[in-house]
């Protein structure tokens, strides 16, 4: 018997050296972030005292529009640790914090953590009863839209650090008068899918959730990447191809051939009719579009179109959209932001948007009655 209670009392020993380590001072440090598989935007690296060495970079490598990285020393609060010349401090867990888009709120989300959330711009195609709840008993505060924020109420949320997005429209130079640390969060320009959820890890480490944030990560790539396989594996040979966007004011907006859409598109089974090196998106002339895509076998448009979508309105919005074969055999893929929480949770949800868009293009392959929960063929 005593020697059981030996073996088991070893065995926990084992088991709680794993999953913890003792820094200098004797106390116990948090679990580690999970090495990065698929983000390119950032980098971690740990020194001893529970200091954690954060590098950001623009995941697309754009020096002209981003010319410098951003670094960070998280450090435990309260503690004396030295940080590197060069590094910015920030003291973790973070607990309150300000967040400029939907897809750093969906981080939060993921994460359960609204509690951290003091700030958001706006409520606009806001779905998140809590977010909604939140802001209207005033925990969390409206600061205004990029570009026009309102430094009153910045100051009013108290935050220890705000998400920003530097490439958007900015309008931050009011906001680094205050001296609130801002963290650039780039996971929007990541080219992988994966990539783009991988980012709920960056939020882990500010918030003291890195555990959470490998279990939910693990839990997306091991979804993703098993529907990956199946459409690899699929025996269809020719595959179907798609085109995205429509017309706005008398362009087309198109994401190039690298663009993270694109490889959802190739992940599930289909072939994109754009096949240039270009990440982002560019305005192009309908006939530019037409003769790429006249005969592709599918259409994808994701709008915020104000009633029910339709053939008809598609065609009312341009007489010549008919003309596409997708349009004629109605094989339009469809998404109403106004209906679904599209940027407020596809970005943690690579697999299920990858699981609709398999469900169109390959039906077999997912099981009868599989609900899509975004992207749907237009009735």
């Amino acid at each position: 018997m005593k020697k059981i209670l030996l073996m088991m009392m070893v065995a926990l020993g084992l088991l709680t050296a794993c999953g913890s380590k003792k820094t200098t001072n004797g106390e116990t440090e948090s679990p580690r972030m999970e090495a990065l598989k698929y983000a390119k935007g950032f980098s971690v690296k740990y020194l001893e005292d529970g200091v954690r060495l954060v590098d950001v970079e623009d995941p697309q490598k754009d020096e002209d529009k981003m010319p410098v990285s951003y670094q960070f020393a998280l450090v435990p609060k309260g503690s004396d640790a030295k940080v590197p010349e060069g590094y910015t401090k920030v003291e973790v867990p973070v607990e309150r914090t300000i967040v400029m888009t939907m897809l750093q709120l969906s981080n939060f989300t993921a994460l359960d953590a609204h509690e951290v959330v003091k700030g958001i711009t706006g409520t606009k195609n806001l779905f998140n009863k809590d977010i909604k709840k939140r802001v209207k008993d005033g925990s969390i505060v409206k600061i205004g839209m990029e570009g026009n924020f309102d430094p009153e109420l910045i100051l009013a949320a108290n935050p220890e650090v705000i998400f920003i997005s530097p490439f958007k429209r900015g309008g931050y130079d009011a906001i680094k008068e205050t001296g609130i640390t801002l963290i650039p969060h780039l996971g929007y320009k990541e080219l992988d899918p994966l990539g783009q959820a991988e980012w709920v890890k960056f939020v882990g480490l500010f918030i003291g959730k890195e555990k959470e944030a490998n279990e939910l990560f693990a839990g997306i790539e091991q979804r993703y990447n098993d529907l990956k396989v199946k459409s690899q594996r699929s025996k269809v040979k020719d595959l179907p191809t798609v085109f995205s966007g429509e017309m706005h004011g008398g362009n087309w907006y198109a994401v190039g051939g690298r663009n993270f859409l694109a490889q959802l598109f190739r992940d599930a089974g289909a072939d994109y009719v754009i096949k240039n090196e270009d990440t982002g998106g560019s305005n192009i002339e309908f006939e530019q579009m037409y003769a790429m895509a006249a005969n592709a076998d599918y259409w994808r448009i994701l709008n915020s179109y104000p009633d029910t979508f339709s053939y008809e309105a598609l065609k009312a919005s341009e007489p010549r959209n008919e003309l596409f074969k997708a349009f004629r055999e109605k094989h339009v893929i469809y998404c109403n932001m106004k209906q679904t929480a599209y940027y407020e949770s596809t970005p943690v949800e690579p697999d299920v948007v990858l699981k609709d868009l398999l469900a169109i293009f390959h039906p077999e392959l997912v099981e009868k009655d599989y609900k899509p929960k975004y992207y749907q063929l237009l009735k």
